[in-house]
């Protein structure tokens, strides 16, 4: 090429590959597109067990707005990204020789709030449990599932279906029959962190028992019958783009009026008696990641007493707890703890109910331990005429009675006598004047 030529040639050649550096997607944005398009693990339903499923409701027609039915039925909420339709947490996925629906992280991970829905929120609305054995029934299935998937909506028994499904793998994630029993449990009714907590975090789940850098404890909803040890592999990658997605999320910010002086008061309060366990807020912001000692915090142990040591052995024997990370890192297993993690409070307006059990309904209740509801009910709705702006966090209905109830109706009522359900500990707000502790959550608003 003559000198006249790549002259005038250079120009485009700088133009293409300025073109090709600037589209080039970032890990956080493939992270996004893998979660957002990607199908995981097979189908559990066919394609006609959502149009069909309102046959199982004890209704005698289809009700006239199917797909808000469906929302409302099973506390699911509208994507707001392209899903064939379907709501966030449902997908289309392979089934055997054709196509059905499925589930994906957000089925958990994403919620609602002010009736606007947002990937990385814990879904407080989700009736797994009604979900799962209303959409076989469908199918033409009996429904009956291997365990309780949910005791109360908007939490579920996750650390149940970790348990459950690795005893169905050997450590190298092939299938192993029988089961391996290790010690699970369905009373631990667990509340769904927000994902963009993680940008804070080393350590992770509600006991701090794994390590924040882990990528493949991300992956143990993929253990489905029907995955394999190399669709584990083959995804891990595409769960490393995940993993910057979260840490790069952002909360929603609280969208009403906040009085400045009374947050800025409160701040003070917060930082005298709350910031050495949940850290401090703004552009120097510090996290110390501390567990609390279950004798200290004091709310209720089965979550941490629900995990066995034998899960413990077996996920960090297994390729989930080899995962290397750097040169002096050998894997990342899981640790026993003593007690609860204390978590960031960014987004905290958005994020009710409250404790690792959703057992505490409002921030007023979190900081006022004497004004905890003991039963009580909710709409299980996320407009702002269910969102409580004084006590921060959902309007409740308080119950005088146990009502009997048959599901899944009973499942809209928290009793905080049940198993995994006390709402007692973290009385460290009790101290406060009723001013005190209205200045602390006009501070906990801006964060």
């Amino acid at each position: 090429m003559t000198r006249f030529a790549f002259a005038a040639f250079a120009p485009l050649i700088v133009c293409v590959f300025a073109f090709a550096a600037e589209k080039e997607p970032s890990p956080s944005e493939k992270g996004y597109k893998a979660l957002t398009q990607t199908a995981f693990i097979p189908a559990f339903w066919t394609q006609q067990a959502v149009p069909n499923v309102w046959k199982q409701w004890g209704v005698a027609e289809k009700p006239a707005d199917y797909d808000a039915a469906v929302l409302e039925r099973y506390g699911l909420h509208a994507a707001p990204y392209p899903n064939d339709g379907l709501p966030m947490g449902l997908r289309k996925a392979s089934r055997v020789l054709n196509v059905g629906v499925g589930i994906d992280c957000m089925l958990c991970h994403a919620g609602s709030i002010l009736g606007k829905s947002y990937v990385g929120l814990g879904n407080s609305t989700l009736d797994v449990q009604a979900l799962f054995e209303e959409m076989a029934k469908a199918d033409g299935l009996s429904g009956k599932l291997p365990f309780t998937f949910s005791n109360v909506r908007g939490t579920t028994e996750a650390g149940g279906f970790g348990v459950y499904l690795l005893g169905f793998r050997n450590p190298d994630l092939t299938l192993r029959s029988p089961r391996k029993e290790l010690g699970l449990r369905d009373d631990q009714c667990e509340d769904v962190p927000a994902w963009w907590l993680m940008k804070k975090k080393k350590t992770i789940y509600h006991t701090g028992a794994t390590d924040s850098r882990s990528v493949r404890t991300l992956m143990q909803f993929m253990m489905h019958p029907f995955t394999t040890p190399k669709d584990f592999e083959k995804h891990e990658p595409a769960f490393r783009d995940i993993q910057q997605y979260l840490v790069n999320l952002e909360p929603p910010k609280y969208p009403f009026p906040i009085d400045k002086d009374k947050a800025a008061n409160g701040e003070t309060l917060f930082k005298n008696n709350c910031a050495k366990c949940h850290g401090t807020y703004g552009e120097k912001w510090t996290y110390p990641n501390k567990v609390i000692a279950l004798d200290e915090i004091g709310t209720d142990p089965t979550r941490h007493k629900g995990i066995d040591i034998a899960y413990g052995n077996e996920y960090s024997a297994s390729w989930f707890g080899k995962e290397k990370i750097g040169w002096f890192v050998n894997g990342l297993p899981l640790r026993a703890t003593d007690g609860y993690q204390a978590p960031p409070l960014d987004g905290i307006w958005a994020t009710a109910p409250y404790f690792h059990n959703a057992s505490v309904p409002t921030l007023d209740g979190v900081l006022n331990s004497k004004a905890r509801p003991k039963l009580y009910t909710r709409s299980y709705k996320t407009d702002e005429a269910d969102y409580d702006k004084v006590k921060v966090g959902w309007k409740v209905t308080e119950v005088r009675d146990p009502p009997k109830l048959t599901p899944p109706e009973l499942r809209k009522i928290y009793d905080t006598t049940k198993p995994g359900r006390g709402n007692a500990g973290h009385i460290y707000g009790d101290d406060f004047t009723d001013e005190q502790r209205a200045r602390v959550i006009e501070y906990l608003k801006t964060l």
